[in-house]
Order: C-alpha cells, then structure tokens, then sequence
C-alpha cells in the first residue's frame, strides 16, 4: 500500500472528469468519475459481498445520536452520496446511534440490490422486562430505513461471556428473521474478550464485529491476540468486521492512519472495516490509503 498523504490523494482524486457535454449554448456539463472506487470481498460464509469499506454512522454513538447524525440530515445524505460514489456501498448503523432515518433518506433512491444494510440491536438478559419482541424491533428498523429487508442485523455491544445461554429470546428471535427472509444474515459486536471468543466457535454466528487496531486502543485483548483469534473466526467462516481501526479517534495523526490501515489490510485477519467518516475529504482520504496503489 502507498504512502499516501491526504492531500496529496485528494488532489489526485479529484483529477478524474470522465467527460464533457455541451449542454446547451456555452455551456458545458462536466461529469466527474473519481479514479479510485471501494472494492467488494466475500463476508466469510455469510452469502453476502460487501464494500471493502462500511461508513460508519456511530462515531461518538449513544442515546440516539452520533457525530454523523449531528452532521445534520442534508450534510450526512451529501457525504454518503459521495461515499456510495466511491464505491463505499456498506452502512454501518444501530438503533442506539439513531442513525436509520440518515441512512434511509440517504438510501431512498439508490438501487438497493447494490447497498449492504447492517445494524444492530441493543439486548438485555432473558427475563429482563426491558425486553419486547425483535420482530416488533425489526419492523421498526425496516420502517425508519425504508426498506423490506436488512442484510445484517447484530446484537450490539455484547460486554461479556454467556451470551449464548441467557440472550435465546434475541437469538431465537433473529434466526425467526433470517428463515423469514426479513434479515440475511446474523452475529454479534464483541466489546469483551470472553464474548468474542464465545462468539468464534458458535454456529449460530454468521458476522463478527470487532475492536481492532495496532495501537491496542479501546481493544479486548493486545492486537496479537485479537488478530489470532480473529484468524480462528475466518477458519470457521465467520465474516469478521472490523472496527475502532482509529480507536474511536485516538490515532488520527496522518502516520497513525496509514499504519491503523496498512495493519487492517494485512495483519488484521478482517474482511472489512467499518471507518466513522464525518466529511467528504475523510471519505476520499479513507479510500485512497485502502485502495492507493
């Protein structure tokens, strides 16, 4: 991968003018096709090709807001368009980021066979009486998305071990989904060594979303470990995500990004990465250290 600093690919990004037509006297209509686009992988065994890139919508997530949606609804829709443009297909989200209405609006007239929709739901203990039906949740979802179906739907931030044997009512609930035909396919975002490691060997998990950067930032074990255990996920045909490739924004430094990605792309044992994008200059910088040659 080429060293490339931001400004540098910026420039050169925006080089591309495929091709001018006259679109009436003296005027002239310029169509601009970026140089470089996202590639596509194979998630695992999940069925499903996505963007080598996601756009990340919960930078800063929590209590229904992100850095994305306080971008406001027209500047969020502006940096996806152009994301999308540049072959970023792949929407990172959840409920608790209150990011579906963004997504949505961004997505409503783009040729949904050719966008990959993942989210992901909050999940309490069976028993729990915060607990409501995940078909109700899921309609929801699909409602704010405009959408009839979700490609990957995640159960969000699990912070420890056992998970298997006292979230059945999310489980059971998701799988329903998946026969269904209203999601394809299922997993879990591990922000806890024991859970991800619970998650590697269990065949209900289809996705894997975890923490993981060269700097050990915010991550559930040293980035030896992880990437080993992420290695093992992949042998079992687990799509393995990553993410907090920055940590959170920690390691933001021009040399921090070229290293955070040169270690996703070639150390991390991930198929993709979900990257917490907040403009289009970090879009085309995102693009350009991934697909730079």
């Amino acid at each position: 991968m080429k060293n490339l600093s931001r400004r540098k690919f910026i420039r050169t990004g925006l080089a591309g003018f495929a091709g001018l037509t006259v679109g009436g006297p003296g005027l002239l209509k310029l169509t601009y096709t970026p140089e470089i686009t996202v590639d596509r992988v194979k998630l695992g065994n999940s069925g499903l090709n996505v963007s080598r890139i996601a756009l990340g919508t919960g930078s800063r997530g929590g209590s229904k807001a992100s850095n994305q949606t306080r971008l406001g609804m027209e500047k969020f829709v502006e940096i996806a368009h152009h994301a999308y443009q540049r072959g970023i297909r792949f929407f990172d989200m959840a409920d608790s980021y209150g990011s579906h209405p963004y997504v949505g609006e961004a997505i409503k007239n783009l040729p949904r066979e050719k966008i990959t929709l993942l989210t992901k739901i909050w999940t309490y203990e069976d028993g729990s009486d915060k607990n409501i039906p995940v078909q109700e949740s899921l309609d929801r979802y699909r409602q704010e998305l405009g959408t009839g179906y979700i490609d990957i739907v995640l159960m969000h931030c699990l912070m420890q071990g056992g998970w298997s044997q006292n979230r059945r009512h999310y489980m059971d609930g998701l799988s329903k989904a998946k026969q269904d035909g209203i999601i394809k396919a299922v997993g879990v975002s591990c922000h806890n060594w024991d859970a991800m490691v619970e998650a590697v060997d269990n065949p209900w998990v289809d996705v894997i979303m975890a923490r993981i950067n060269p700097f050990q930032s915010l991550m559930d074990g040293t980035p030896d470990a992880v990437k080993e255990l992420l290695g093992k996920a992949r042998k079992n045909g687990k799509g393995v995500i990553g993410m907090k490739i920055f940590g959170e924004g920690r390691h933001v430094s021009d040399g921090e990004r070229e290293q955070s990605l040169k270690f996703a792309l070639t150390e991390a044992n991930i198929h993709c990465m979900t990257l917490g994008l907040e403009s289009i200059a970090q879009v085309d910088d995102a693009v350009g250290r991934v697909m730079g040659q």
